[in-house]
């Protein structure tokens, strides 16, 4: 298990669930249009985010964004130890720097130092555009020589003593990327911070991350997670989301089981996949919910539903814990089940707050 930092009131390793982090597009000085993107971010279901530091008046922007931010705010600082510090002095929960692009060794220091004043974490990453000289030529462009590059930069500042320090080795290819991460898993008990970097647009980027991120959190690799897109942010998170809940960790969401659809399907099973899929997707309430085409599969995919559905020629058959529990007409299908999704919602809500009228 990973050693713990926390960014703000979310933990990072140490045991804690894996949090999805994702990056604003704005100019962080303009703190109008970076505060309401956050708030975009943060109800998608991001947890931290990161913003870039490029001059002073972004670094000091810092302050009122972090302020008003509903999730902790993580400065993104390259070339620069004097942004570094102006950034963290103006409240910054965490920070993202490679020591090695920030200057001589005494501006390290006084980055190191101001990390330590502030009792903040920071993030040390390589990637494959900005591996150390000597490691690169040394190993070409490669697992190894990614992780030491990140390896050499936590030294830095742990010669300094900082120690909540969390680390990345991203590559945009995803075999060399998760070659990298396993060989870093091995070597350190750092909190790893995972993701396959310029993935690319929506299409390709979520399929690039799915394999990549699924890959090494069925390892038991990573404690926080960032879906890189050509594309809006939010989209982002919740590819993140989906990548978690395909992988077994997050346990408070609706899992939506459906099928592909054949010549069989006498009915619109697809369209009311789709349409269950979007309106359960926020749900912070664990249910499985089956939409099968026909009653080939579809009894026995629903066996361990909450609910489920399963068409036949011009009527379905709702089941609940896989038991046929209402047959209705094709045409009333959509109405019928969306309705009976919101019931078993309630009903669970009722048997948490105890206000059922049981007994």
């Amino acid at each position: 298990m990973s050693r713990q930092v926390k960014v703000g009131k979310v933990a990072i390793g140490g045991g804690a669930e894996v949090s999805v982090q994702s990056m604003t597009t704005t100019p962080t000085s303009d703190t109008e249009a970076t505060i309401a993107q956050i708030a975009r971010l943060a109800q998608a279901g991001c947890e931290i985010v990161r913003v870039a530091v490029r001059d002073e008046n972004d670094a000091r922007a810092i302050r009122a964004v972090a302020e008003a931010s509903p999730v902790p705010v993580v400065a993104d600082i390259h070339f620069s130890s004097k942004l570094a510090v102006l950034a963290i002095e103006n409240g910054a929960d965490k920070v993202r720097i490679n020591p090695g692009n920030i200057g001589a060794e005494a501006d390290i220091r006084r980055v190191a130092d101001c990390i330590r004043a502030h009792k903040i974490p920071v993030r040390v990453g390589a990637n494959t555009g900005s591996i150390e000289k000597n490691f690169s030529e040394k190993y070409g462009r490669s697992a190894e020589a990614l992780v030491e590059s990140a390896l050499y930069n936590v030294g830095i500042l742990e010669k300094y003593g900082v120690s909540g320090i969390v680390i990345s080795v991203k590559a945009s290819s995803v075999p060399l990327t998760v070659e990298a991460y396993r060989l870093l898993a091995k070597r350190t008990d750092y909190p790893l911070h995972v993701g396959v970097t310029e993935a690319g647009t929506k299409e390709s980027g979520i399929v690039k991350s799915s394999i990549g991120i699924g890959a090494l959190l069925l390892d038991g690799i990573g404690d926080t997670i960032r879906v890189s897109l050509t594309e809006d942010p939010v989209e982002e998170v919740y590819a993140a989301e989906r990548i978690l809940r395909a992988c077994g960790l997050r346990k408070n969401c609706a899992e939506v089981v459906s099928c592909p659809t054949c010549g069989r399907c006498e009915w619109n099973s697809m369209e009311l996949a789709q349409e269950v899929e979007r309106l359960t997707f926020p749900i912070r309430e664990h249910i499985k919910v089956a939409v099968m085409g026909c009653v080939v599969n579809g009894p026995g995919e629903a066996k361990d539903c909450d609910l489920g559905i399963a068409g036949g020629k011009g009527k379905c058959v709702i089941f609940r814990h896989g038991e046929p529990f209402r047959t209705v007409p094709s045409e009333r299908a959509r109405e019928e089940f969306l309705a009976e999704i919101q019931a078993l919602l309630k009903e669970k809500k009722e048997g948490k707050d105890g206000t059922d009228d049981a007994g």
